[in-house]
């Protein structure tokens, strides 16, 4: 196929007249998203056009949704995995007429994508970028576009309403019954996040979620068999979800019968294969050229001229389009929602505690004195892992947030994030709080955001060294900014004996440099309870809780400073009088160590002062005086000490400060070898620091 068009297809009215009401709609997304990518010159034009019968059928004649009330938690959930076809949700959007909602969860009066916002595909600000994103285009249900990621999202938010539900309905309130529906494509089944999403959904038996797989064969290189030629749909039999099969997406009908049967499931999640022709309707249909790229001025006047459409038009909508298909879905939905909202009402007076719950959770706040019983710890020169200390702190936490839930990718017993006393989520109970992801982190990460876009305050846990399995979710999980919690243990060296493959060097650094993202390495059992503390007011940013796996001495408050400091991200933890000479920062493990240090230094007459930074992201909000007060400027003599990549430190030590840091990797032996190798002493900061004192 040349990118010149040659011959005009022929029209094609297929299953519906045309001028039906039915067919203008569909054609209007059709034409909608091919002269927005072609204004934009860039995009991806070819899957809208296809999909269009697909997302009018499931909009008009399914989807539970109010579009006055974009956020009335009982709505279906939509996720566009194919986050490259957005022109298809934007066209859903404007011809549904949601209304927009703005960051406090207000009505603003506006329509949430307007004709305008469209015809602005693409550019700088608007609300039409070129992958769906959460929080920015009201009717976005989560920020799509690495694939794989929307499918792992959908299977979070399918837990969460079979959650919701176990705990919240009770006879005669059934306040949680919605359905999510995901639209994913070739790309979405090569990336593994979604098979090891598949695989859970279909192991719990989640009957509330059905995915629909544009089975189109292409993808930007060319056609998939260069790569990928498996029966996608004997594998999701497999897994053990209900697999239906329509021969062409232009079938309203047979898609409508095969929507129908996965709302009478109810074993089992089901996958809709819906074969279609990519670029449909134009010159360049079936082929890469309909992909990732605009038509071109003539193939739009070709391709228009083939679907019966005004071929001197561009962002038309005929009259009557909107009408008819924003009243297809209102009238359904307003009504749906209207019962809903006289049955809280209701469910306020025979369920008091209960709703009064389900508010706090809704608005993402957390009940009065749920920080009441968090352990306050007792110095102890032996101390205890900070994984240990921090379940400690899950648990006091989740006994009063019943909504705090999560688990791990099979290391429960080594992360320490169980909650005790409470049930397992399984098929046979949908309310139990601790989760099994099984060895499958990336498809963890995806499905914790699912359940964070859901309200519930999630979490996930592994080791530190296998965040590099899981970095798409903890990324995305800043950009949406959800209040999603990573518990990453085994957090350096300490992990001794597993060797280097289980050693996390620079993984610390590329935590950090993730915008938005929270990332606290404590140092102290205190430091675990105020970071814990710290994270969990904030349901809008994302925190990642570094752990050890050795023990750390619980340090003596009474003489050193308050763990409070944590919100501060860095704080004065010990000092001398007047003036530091040095000024020792310390993260985690080595806390305690520049505390030894600082206790020597103060010996032999060195004014010290140390400094503990557990969260470089924290420290960065606070204002310069605080900074100043903290790491005064005419102080250049520091020492960063910390068992990671030095990565980074540059910015705290200066030119004339130092690091003891890892600057190489090491072969698989005891901690006390490797402490004394890397230099991880106190004799050997000691050192360091009388250096940068001398050459400062």
């Amino acid at each position: 196929m040349t990118d010149t068009a040659t011959v005009a297809p022929k029209a094609d009215p297929m299953l519906h007249e045309d001028g039906s009401p039915e067919r203008l709609a569909i054609d209007t997304i059709r034409t909608l998203s091919m002269d927005a990518v072609q204004k934009a010159n860039s995009g991806h034009p070819g899957t809208p056009m296809a999909l269009a019968p697909v997302g009018y059928t499931l909009w008009s004649k399914f989807l539970r949704y109010d579009p006055k009330h974009a956020d009335w938690p009982n709505r279906d959930r939509f996720v566009l995995s194919v986050g490259h076809a957005s022109m298809l949700l934007y066209s859903l959007i404007h011809l549904a007429k949601i209304e927009e909602i703005d960051a406090d969860g207000n009505k603003t009066g506006k329509e949430a994508v307007s004709l305008a916002d469209i015809e602005q595909f693409r550019q700088l600000s608007s609300k039409t970028p070129g992958h769906p994103e959460y929080r920015h285009t009201t009717g976005v249900e989560t920020t799509t576009g690495p694939l794989g990621q929307g499918c792992g999202n959908s299977v979070g938010m399918a837990i969460a309403e079979r959650w919701l539900a176990a705990r919240y309905n009770k006879d005669g309130f059934t306040l949680f019954d919605h359905d999510v529906y995901t639209l994913c494509g070739d790309g979405d089944m090569m990336e593994g996040v979604s098979a090891e999403a598949a695989s859970m959904a279909g192991h719990l038996k989640l009957s509330n979620l059905c995915w629909i797989y544009d089975s189109n064969h292409i993808s930007i290189e060319g056609a998939t068999d260069l790569a990928f030629d498996e029966d996608v749909g004997l594998r999701f039999d497999a897994y053990g979800w209900n697999v239906i099969h329509i021969d062409d997406a232009n079938d309203t009908a047979a898609l409508a019968r095969a929507i129908e049967t996965f709302k009478s499931t109810t074993d089992k999640p089901t996958f809709i294969v819906v074969h279609s022709v990519i670029g449909y309707g134009s010159p360049k249909a079936g082929s890469e050229k309909a992909h990732g790229e605009p038509l071109g001025d003539e193939n739009i006047r070709l391709t228009k001229q083939a679907y019966g459409w005004p071929e001197d038009k561009s962002f038309y909508v005929p009259d009557g389009v909107i009408e008819h298909f924003n009243g297809a879905i209102a009238d359904r939905g307003a009504k749906l929602r209207d019962e809903w909202v006289a049955l809280t009402d209701k469910y306020r007076t025979e369920h008091p505690e209960l709703s009064a719950e389900l508010d706090l959770l809704l608005k993402d706040e957390l009940p009065e004195g749920w920080d009441a019983d968090i352990p306050v710890f007792e110095a102890d020169p032996k101390g205890l892992a900070s994984r240990d200390s921090g379940g400690k702190v899950l648990n006091a936490i989740a006994a009063k947030v019943p909504w705090l839930i999560g688990g791990s990718a099979d290391l429960a017993p080594s992360t320490k994030t169980d909650i005790k006393g409470q049930p397992s989520f399984e098929a046979d109970n949908y309310g139990g709080r601790n989760f099994h992801f099984g060895i499958r982190e990336h498809g963890m990460g995806a499905i914790v955001n699912g359940m964070a876009l859901s309200h519930l305050r999630s979490y996930g846990s592994t080791f530190l060294v296998f965040v590099d399995y899981m970095r798409a979710p903890v990324r995305l999980s800043a950009i949406m900014e959800v209040g999603a919690v990573w518990v990453f243990t085994h957090d350096s060296i300490g992990v001794g004996e597993d060797g280097p493959t289980h050693q996390p060097i620079e993984h610390l650094a590329t935590l950090r440099a993730v915008p938005g993202l929270d990332t606290l390495r404590p140092g102290d059992a205190n430091e675990v309870a105020a970071a814990w503390k710290a994270v969990l007011k904030d349901a809008s940013t994302p925190a990642a809780l570094i752990l050890s796996r050795q023990a750390l001495p619980t340090l003596d408050r009474t003489k050193y400073a308050s763990a409070d400091g944590v919100e501060q991200g860095g704080y004065v933890l010990a000092d001398s009088d007047g003036t530091p000479d040095v000024i020792l920062i310390a993260t985690g493990s080595e806390v305690s160590l520049a505390i030894d240090a600082h206790e020597k230094l103060s010996a032999d007459g060195v004014k010290s002062r140390v400094v503990s930074m557990p969260s470089w992201h924290r420290y960065e909000l606070q204002d310069a005086a605080y900074k100043e007060s903290v790491l005064p400027r005419a102080v250049r003599a520091r020492v960063a000490i910390e068992m990671a990549g030095s990565i980074g430190w540059d910015r705290y030590v200066g030119l004339d400060g130092a690091t003891v840091t890892m600057s190489t990797f090491g072969a698989s032996a005891p901690l006390a070898k490797l402490q004394d190798k890397f230099g991880f002493t106190v004799d050997n900061v000691v050192k360091v620091a009388r250096q940068v004192m001398e050459t400062k």
